[in-house]
């Protein structure tokens, strides 16, 4: 075997099938006898020392290979094993990996009651000096009514107080119910 021969061997693909998948890859023949990831089905797979297919894209060239001795690459401090994978061609439709969203819980069109959100500030409801909280809240839960109460949450917030010139943390409340 001449040398332009033996290394346009050490060059070719070899091409199989994932024995769990079997999805058909294409690696470099450097790479036979390690282990990879299949793309298709991400499990743990031997890449075979021979082919096991005839590779249908790799045609022999007429152009000479550039002439590299295996040893000068092996010793090169650059050398890498480069494993090229191909992309998985299906003859029907992948599955859906990006779902459409569902409706809206208010788009029904049962007559049902939609759900909604309140949310009600400590700070916004200081009249003339006066805290005015809890009345505000008694008055917006009796409007909606115990019935149609989903929730009732507190929260914490920040906001900037133009008076004193500060970042001040106050409270509030949050109200899931239906309207």
């Amino acid at each position: 075997m001449s040398a332009q021969q033996s290394n346009q061997n050490h060059f070719m693909d070899i091409v199989f099938d994932c024995p769990n998948c079997n999805q058909e890859l294409a690696v470099d023949s450097a790479g036979a006898g390690s282990e990879i990831e299949c793309p298709s089905c991400h499990e743990t797979i031997t890449i075979p020392a021979q082919t096991t297919k005839t590779p249908a894209a790799h045609a022999p060239s007429d152009d000479p290979a550039p002439s590299l001795a295996p040893s000068a690459i092996a010793s090169s401090a650059a050398a890498k094993v480069e494993m090229h994978l191909k992309v998985p061609v299906r003859d029907k439709p992948g599955e859906v990996l990006i779902a459409k969203p569902k409706p809206p819980l208010g788009a029904r069109s049962t007559g049902e009651k939609q759900i909604r959100i309140r949310t009600i500030r400590h700070a916004s409801c200081i009249e003339a000096g006066h805290d005015k909280f809890d009345e505000k809240v008694s008055e917006f839960l009796n409007q909606i009514g115990e019935a149609n109460t989903v929730g009732v949450h507190v929260i914490n917030y920040e906001h900037f107080d133009v008076g004193t010139q500060k970042v001040m943390t106050d409270y509030g409340l949050l109200v899931v119910y239906r309207g």
